[in-house]
């Protein structure tokens, strides 16, 4: 059976999209507070906080980011952790560009040795709110 390349191209996406979809990489997630987060361990969730401390630990292992909201290490209670190899997508030091500032960072919610985090790749996914 013959099929057009332009209907096998738009069958093509929208299987891609279906894929992303059902893998939790697209639709509304719910938004929580970095409080919340403990309760949404293995969850896609948006959690909203205020930036209260960062740090770039650019001797450690893997080069972590760590921005910590709504508490600052070493009480923090929510984590945005952005890898070494990661940070080259994003505009100047992200410790600098999201410290004190209202923001939103959707993704798989984590716990590393009893500390809640999510692991972002792109600046994507986080969002600073206006206010």
């Amino acid at each position: 059976m013959f099929i057009r390349k332009e209907v096998r191209m738009k069958y093509n996406n929208i299987a891609i999209i279906g894929l992303i979809c059902t893998i939790g990489l697209c639709g509304e997630t719910e938004t929580i507070n970095a409080a919340e987060a403990k309760n949404y361990i293995n969850q896609y969730k948006t959690v909203c906080g205020k930036v209260v401390g960062s740090k770039y630990l650019e001797r450690s292992k893997g080069q972590p980011t760590f921005i910590n909201l709504d508490k600052a290490y070493p009480n923090q209670i929510f984590t945005i952790l952005i890898w070494g190899s990661d940070r080259k997508y994003f505009e100047g030091s992200p410790e600098s560009t999201y410290m004190d500032k209202n923001v939103c960072v959707e993704g798989k919610i984590k716990s590393y040795k009893g500390k809640v985090e999510i692991i972002v790749k792109t600046p994507a996914s986080i969002q600073i709110l206006h206010k």
